[in-house]
Parts: structure tokens; C-alpha cells; sequence
């Protein structure tokens, strides 16, 4: 058994395409999925399975959960071994940490195939990617900058809207459930 995260894209914002977490775990239970966790109300789900094939199991997720609950529920996988390992290498390490720094990690469908030279910043410098590790994005935001979230704007022209993003504490939580 190989042990996964799945991450949702765009439920439970603001009262919008809402699916509740006990749910989601009965419909990954039907699925056939083993020991599923799910975390925080943002569609950030550990379980394991037999397959060994992140596309396969996107899409099987994702239809199924479109299906089920009547929008479209965008699915990205990654092997709990990437999660661990962007935790253990911490790649905001020489990041300074105020109140208004927000650490991101955003996980890409489709490998980078963006050449920006790194770091690169938004033309105000509230905005910066740090690095790209396999297909994911690791950014900052900067809130003393700019009181707004457009960074994820930038990573959307970017990238497409195949991506979606987790608060570095976030990551930090579910990779502790992973052990």
C-alpha cells in the first residue's frame, strides 16, 4: 500500500461548493481507499491505496466526488514520501518570520514548465517564488506589502488553474499526521 495526500481545490471557500469533511472520508472510503484522514476543512486528505499512479487516481477521485456532490471537484495527489521530504528540507529555512509573512506551498497537476528566473517577485515585491521542487511552487507573501492575497492571482497567470495552494503550516500538520 502506497500512502497519498490528495488536495481539493476550492471547497468550503466562503460558503461555496461546501463538502463536509465526514463526507469526503465516506466517499474515499467507497472508493476503496484505506485508513483516510482528513484534515482541517480545506480538502487535505491522507489514505493509502494499491495504485501507483498519480493521474489514475486524480481523476478517479475527482470524478467521483464531482459526481457525487454536482461541482467540480479538481483533484492533486502527491505521495506522502514528497511530503515529508519538502518538510524535512524546509525550503523557507532562511525565510525572516513576522506577522505579515505567509509561507506558501503550491502544488501543480502538470510539471513547471514556467523558466522564471528565481527568486522572482511581483513588480512590488509582496509577491516572491523561492523555488520549484518537482511540480510544486514554493512562495511568500508579504502583508506589510500589500494587505491582499494577489500573489495567488500571479501563480494562477502563471501556472493555469490546474494548482492549488496550502499555508506552509498546513503542510507542517499534515506531514505530522503522516507519521
Amino acid at each position: 500500500m502506497q500512502k497519498y495526500v490528495a488536495f481539493l481545490r476550492g471547497i468550503n471557500v466562503s460558503g461555496h461548493h461546501k463538502l463536509p469533511m465526514a463526507d469526503l472520508k465516506a466517499e474515499l472510503g467507497k472508493l476503496g481507499f484505506k485508513n483516510v484522514i482528513t484534515l482541517l476543512n480545506s480538502g487535505n486528505v491522507i489514505f493509502e491505496s494499491e495504485t501507483n499512479d498519480n493521474d489514475l487516481l486524480e481523476n478517479k477521485i475527482s470524478d467521483h466526488l464531482t459526481n457525487r456532490f454536482d461541482f467540480p471537484i479538481p483533484v492533486i495527489i502527491r505521495k506522502a514520501e514528497m511530503i515529508s521530504d519538502l518538510i524535512s528540507h524546509n525550503p523557507f529555512k532562511d525565510i525572516v518570520i513576522t506577522e505579515d509573512i505567509r509561507l506558501y506551498v503550491s502544488f501543480l497537476r502538470q510539471g513547471v514548465t514556467n523558466t522564471l528566473g528565481l527568486p522572482w517577485s511581483t513588480d512590488d515585491n509582496s509577491y516572491q517564488i523561492l523555488s520549484f521542487i518537482d511540480q510544486t511552487v514554493v512562495s511568500v507573501l508579504d502583508l506589510s506589502i500589500t494587505k491582499t492575497t494577489k500573489g495567488m492571482e500571479a501563480l494562477e497567470k502563471l501556472f493555469g488553474k490546474d494548482i492549488t495552494t496550502r499555508n506552509f503550516n498546513t503542510i507542517k500538520r499534515i506531514a505530522q499526521k503522516l507519521q
